[in-house]
């Protein structure tokens, strides 16, 4: 009996794929559901994974595929114009994720082509569906707020305007081609309208050398980078940029310089910009047939967000970037050591750096960096300040670059003539905001020349001139303007950072007086001063001036300029602060240095705050010195609206 029952079930094993029409018994009866656990990592990454970050599509475009009735691996080849052509048709798929997998089918066929005309049309395909995705799809931006999927999908659209935008720009480039602020060509099949109305770009021309992509740089030197999320791609436009030099010299005098009265300012020459695609089209069907599109520029200080089919969008942007690829490039380091010197390749006169385009109702702060230094002394204070977005609304940041190796008298005459021509041309009435209530920083010997900026000289240094040098009576009137001066007009806040108003006997020690030594001024500056003292003589000779102090004979203890100008009161208009730097923790205040500044130089009776941090000189890098500096700038804005608010 058991011998036939076990007949009978063999039989059946064998002859029941048969009856069923060589079917599974399991996939006639449903099939069987297994359940697994996913660890956090696995569940996000299978939620948000895509072709950006894993190199296959999502999951979430795999499963319209297979809802679409498509052949799924068919439709993960790199290039499938087929399963395209299929899903578009495709017409019983919600709209949204229609849109959203042909945006990443899209995607996956550009980053699959060689850079060409091919490729830009697959760029432009997925900024198509991406677009109409987002502003054409089945709910609004703000109704998916929260979806992983509209996050990927604006990645999408941003990486591929990024591509489009770059590769378009080297197009042109290629055709030497001057793009005016509005203009049409054919690229890739497609219409383009190119409109810069709202970008401002630096300098007199209007195309940039360079089009970088933001997403693909990474900087070393820097704490942080700060961008904001949203539409758009992050890029920077390097700009044209003639470095800053001395005149170079020919048989021991300045050669000619092809521009004889360089301006004293400029902007930076790598701002950032966030760009657009804008596919044409009122409703989907027209944006989904179009064969035009719109690119438009930002400018991510002016613009935080833009208005899109009754949509308020956030418009991505990256405020490092730019300022990260300008530092890296300029080579100050090497240049301010040359200017030290006085050697060819440094600079000879004070420059005003914009670190973004001017604007009327931002406050300005002015930044003066020490001895041998340059704007890269301010790296992490001036990226925290532009990351921050209250103060980046409230303020706009000037970065002077000066010649160390000047006189400090000369040193601030220069800059104070500088920054004021620079606001006379930005601003000719100076009635603008921004000419108003200026924050000067300063640190070491910059903010020696800040606390000159916001003072005022009785007959000290005229006296000095007569008594310590060769100077005629005649000649020390023709200086006049740099031996008396009143405050800086306009200038409300001050904050002094490790600064040695009183001198330092480090510059007098063995080890000043040898750098010194090494010192020398450019022939121009030479040149100039013996004109200015003698402008009538037939052939004014820079041998005739005599010994003229540098910047660290003038930062010596025992040096007369300095110890005169500590005691120059400070106007009372200016709100001061000081920021002093302790290198040893373990000796009394008053007896500490930070290994060159002695804290009764640094310190300054009357200030408003005073912040002393363990560390060495160089103290403005950092954290807890820059969290002090944001602290005061925060309160000023506060101080500032409450007066305005009760007038």
């Amino acid at each position: 009996m058991r011998f036939q029952q076990s007949c009978r079930m063999a039989v059946w094993l064998v002859i029941a794929p048969l009856l069923l029409g060589g079917c599974s018994i399991l996939r006639e009866f449903g099939p069987v559901v297994e359940v697994h656990t996913l660890d956090a990592g696995e569940a996000i990454e299978l939620k948000r994974g895509d072709i950006l970050t894993r190199g296959k599509l999502s999951d979430a475009t795999t499963q319209t595929i297979r809802v679409a009735a498509l052949d799924a691996q068919a439709c993960a080849k790199p290039i499938s114009a087929d399963c395209v052509e299929a899903l578009a048709a495709v017409t019983g798929v919600a709209a949204d994720r229609r849109l959203a997998a042909l945006s990443e089918l899209w995607l996956a066929q550009a980053q699959a082509m060689k850079p060409g005309s091919e490729q830009q049309a697959a760029w432009l395909e997925t900024i198509r569906y991406a677009y109409a995705y987002l502003f054409f799809g089945d709910h609004t931006p703000g109704e998916r707020a929260f979806e992983d999927r509209q996050t990927q999908v604006r990645d999408w659209y941003n990486y591929a305007v990024e591509r489009a935008a770059t590769g378009m720009f080297e197009v042109r480039q290629q055709m030497s081609t001057q793009l005016p602020a509005q203009t049409r060509w054919n690229i890739a099949g497609w219409g383009l309208q190119l409109d810069m109305r709202s970008a401002r770009l630096p300098g007199s021309t209007a195309v940039p050398a360079e089009l970088l992509p933001a997403s693909s740089l990474s900087f070393r030197g820097l704490r942080s980078l700060y961008r904001r999320d949203g539409f758009g791609a992050e890029l920077v436009a390097v700009m044209p940029d003639e470095p800053l030099t001395s005149a170079p010299i020919r048989d021991g005098r300045p050669a000619a310089k092809r521009n004889q009265q360089p301006l004293p300012w400029s902007e930076m020459p790598a701002p950032s910009m966030t760009v657009l695609l804008h596919p044409d089209g009122d409703d989907l069907d027209s944006v989904l047939h179009t064969r035009t599109v719109r690119l438009t520029v930002h400018d991510p200080y002016v613009e935080s967000a833009i208005m899109l089919r009754g949509q308020r969008v956030p418009l991505a942007a990256n405020f490092t970037a730019g300022y990260g690829v300008w530092l890296a490039r300029a080579k100050f380091n090497k240049q301010s050591l040359r200017s030290l010197l006085g050697r060819e390749g440094g600079i000879d006169r004070p420059h005003v750096y914009l670190m973004q385009p001017y604007d009327p109702n931002r406050r300005i702060i002015v930044m003066l960096h020490g001895l041998a230094s340059s704007p890269e002394a301010w790296v992490e204070l001036a990226n925290e300040i532009l990351g921050d977005e209250a103060l980046r609304q409230h303020y706009q940041i000037w970065q002077v670059y000066y010649p160390t190796n000047m006189p400090i008298a000369l040193n601030h005459a220069m800059i104070r003539r500088a920054l004021g021509d620079t606001l006379a041309h930005f601003d000719p009435s100076g009635q603008a905001p921004a000419s108003s209530d200026l924050v000067l920083v300063g640190h070491s010997m910059g903010g020696v020349i800040a606390r000159l900026m916001v003072s005022s000289t009785d007959q000290s240094l005229v006296q000095l001139a007569a008594d310590h040098s060769r100077l005629t009576p005649q000649q020390i009137k023709r200086i006049d303007p740099m031996l008396r001066f009143e405050p800086f007009p306009h200038v409300s806040r001050a904050i002094f950072i490790a600064a040695p108003h009183r001198g330092t006997s480090v510059a007098g020690g063995r080890l000043g007086r040898w750098m010194a030594g090494f010192i020398r001024f450019p022939v121009t500056v030479l040149e100039e001063l013996a004109h200015t003292l003698a402008p009538n003589a037939a052939a004014s000779s820079h041998e005739s001036l005599g010994h003229i102090p540098n910047s660290v004979d003038n930062l010596d203890e025992n040096d007369p300029f300095v110890r005169a100008a500590a005691d120059f009161p400070i106007s009372a208009q200016v709100r001061y602060h000081s920021i002093v730097a302790q290198a040893n923790a373990d000796v009394a205040l008053d007896d500490s240095d930070d290994g060159l500044v002695p804290y009764r130089s640094a310190h300054l009776p009357g200030a408003q705050s005073e912040k002393v941090i363990i560390s060495g000189h160089s103290v403005q890098q950092n954290a807890a010195a820059i969290l002090e500096i944001q602290r005061i700038l925060k309160d000023d804005m506060t101080q500032q609206e409450e007066q305005q608010g009760g007038r």
